[in-house]
């Protein structure tokens, strides 16, 4: 038994000259497990995220809002700070997700039912569930 591979024990590893020696990050990636189902954990973590649904709103508050926001177009001049919250689906599921928004209102596009912010931001109208201002708090509104 001892003999039986004495001639090729001892040798040195074959040097080829048309190929060089593989780098041992490369040798190890041809051994790495790979991903037999391509997207599935992606998939897995997008099903497992949770959304909101979009909360139906009263018509009391219907009117709230909207008395909020004709006084913001009375006082759209003033360049008004408020901070909204307001309803933003989501883009690759049933559902969304309740945001709050605070910045300065340039304009209210009745058209296109938008609040405009001075910074580019739009907001539909028809997402939005709370408005807060001190404008409101000035007027004994809130």
């Amino acid at each position: 038994m001892d003999k039986k591979y004495s001639d090729i024990i001892k040798a040195s590893r074959p040097a080829y000259v048309r190929h060089r020696p593989m780098s041992l990050s490369s040798r190890a990636a041809q051994f790495a497990p790979f991903e037999a189902l391509n997207g599935h954990d992606n998939a897995l973590k997008e099903t497992a995220r949770l959304t909101d649904n979009m909360i139906d709103i009263d018509e009391y508050v219907k009117s709230v809002l909207g008395d909020k926001l004709q006084i913001l177009s009375e006082r759209i001049d003033d360049l008004p700070e408020v901070k909204l919250t307001y309803f933003r689906p989501d883009k690759r599921k049933c559902g969304g997700a309740y945001i709050s928004l605070t910045g300065l209102v340039k304009e209210i596009d009745e058209y296109e039912r938008m609040i405009v912010f001075c910074d580019g931001k739009k907001i539909p109208i028809d997402q939005i569930y709370e408005i807060e201002s001190e404008l409101f708090t000035e007027l004994g509104f809130e």
